[in-house]
């Protein structure tokens, strides 16, 4: 027991007091607070030092060096009558030496500074993905823990309708009028009901929990759905092609697969230029003291400046072995971005008939719920009156808790296809959930 509360007491230190939230409020929480987005925003940026650290190298290199050293000689040679002599020397060397290199014509460093500004491109296109994914993720789990809520709801009602019809049956049966059967059905509805009870209180958990692991908070409660704000109209604009045309202008995906296809080329060009030369322009000034043994005592200083040219010739076939390799990374990202563009229309169809069709599902399912509860009301007064057995009434019941069930998931699909419609054609993140944050009771 200690050790339960122990743990509780940790976890309200770790999370903080529970709070309540609507759809927007979530949105801007798992901005801050979601770990993949805060991982995709540090990728990012270290990718944009990519382009200062290409653009570096196109720049003029400028670099000094400095030695001094302390030189003990042991000199041995003949003197005039040829005999050996040995003589000892000590001196001081020193050399200062100050460079200045500027690339006059480098392909490989243009090709690599274009793919540095394309590997730049294809981060922000990341980061804009992932940031409509989020509005996604964030709306799908809301939206999971209010379904659950509403399950649970409807099985804590449909609880309560077993316990009425359980002890009207017994009434009966103690009047003489009811059977042992009636009993019997309506407890055995009664326990699977429980059962579902225990089934939907750990779903509503689970979800609870999934929306709390993005806004890294506990919840106490969500702003529900309100129907009657709920509007069904169908997306704007309304032809499936206008939405894909968009995408291709806008959607993150496709701009992110571009930019890859663009650093391939530009990796293709790079492996050609190990075929072309190199130009360099080079300044340097230098002093030295001392600085070999046939120089001792003697100082010199150097001014230069000249062109440096480099000539490949031959490199044993690896510059032609890497141009075939760039080619087929080419080709493989070329291939990448055309089956995306095919799968995202397919995407995108399937999200706009999520919403042309919900609207109308939504609708025949209110009449569905409608109609159900007329015959439960119905069934209920038959079997008052003799003409209905109990397990009439209980699977009117049951029909009509599934309308709600199939009403209230077919709500959050629709409100669900018009987030990743959105998402998916690259449109504004904050649009779509916004105008569905207003259609919440607070």
């Amino acid at each position: 027991m200690k050790k339960t509360a122990l743990a509780f007491a940790a976890a309200g230190l770790l999370w903080g007091p529970a709070w309540s939230l609507d759809l927007s409020q979530a949105y801007r929480e798992a901005l801050e607070q979601d770990s993949t987005i805060r991982s995709v925003r540090a990728a990012t940026d270290a990718r944009r030092e990519r382009l200062p650290q290409a653009r570096a190298q196109l720049l003029p290199n400028l670099s000094a060096s400095v030695s001094r050293y302390r030189n003990w000689l042991e000199r041995t040679s003949p003197d005039t009558s040829g005999q050996l002599v040995t003589a000892n020397l000590r001196y001081t060397s020193s050399s200062e030496v100050l460079s200045l290199r500027q690339p006059i014509f480098r392909m490989y460093l243009m090709a690599d500074y274009r793919q540095a500004q394309a590997q730049v491109d294809d981060a922000e296109a990341t980061l804009d993905r992932e940031l409509q994914n989020l509005g996604v993720r964030v709306s799908g789990a809301y939206f999971e823990a209010l379904l659950a809520e509403e399950h649970l709801a409807l099985v804590l009602s449909q609880k309560t309708a077993y316990t009425t019809q359980l002890d009207a049956a017994q009434k009966r049966f103690g009047a003489g009028f009811g059977t042992r059967t009636d009993i019997d059905e309506a407890r055995a509805a009664l326990d699977l009901n429980v059962a579902q009870e225990l089934e939907a209180r750990q779903n509503l958990d689970f979800t609870r929990r999934q929306l709390q692991s993005l806004v890294n908070r506990p919840i106490d409660r969500l702003a529900p759905l309100d129907p009657s704000r709920m509007q069904l109209v169908r997306p704007t604009p309304d032809r499936v092609e206008d939405w894909i045309e968009r995408a291709e202008l806008e959607s993150p995906e496709l701009r992110s697969l571009g930019a890859q296809v663009e650093a391939a080329r530009h990796e293709l060009a790079k492996a050609q230029a190990g075929h072309y030369p190199t130009l360099d322009a080079i300044a340097q000034w230098s002093r030295n003291d001392s600085d070999t043994i046939t120089s001792i005592k003697t100082r010199y200083s150097n001014k230069s400046i000249g062109l440096q040219l480099n000539i490949p010739l031959y490199s044993g076939g690896h510059v032609s072995s890497t141009v075939r390799q760039a080619v087929a990374g080419q080709q493989r990202a070329e291939e990448a971005l055309e089956a995306l563009r095919r799968d995202l229309g397919v995407r995108l169809h399937r999200e706009f008939r999520g919403v042309t069709e919900g609207t109308l599902r939504v609708k025949a399912l209110e009449q569905a719920v409608r109609s159900a509860e007329q015959v439960v009301l119905s069934n209920r007064r038959s079997f008052e009156a003799g003409s209905r057995t109990l397990p009439d009434v209980l699977n009117a019941e049951q029909q009509k808790v599934s309308a709600q069930r199939d009403l209230a998931q077919a709500r959050f699909v629709y409100l669900m296809s018009r987030i990743r419609l959105q998402a998916l054609s690259g449109g504004a993140k904050t649009e779509v959930i916004e105008e569905i944050n207003g259609w919440l009771t607070r």
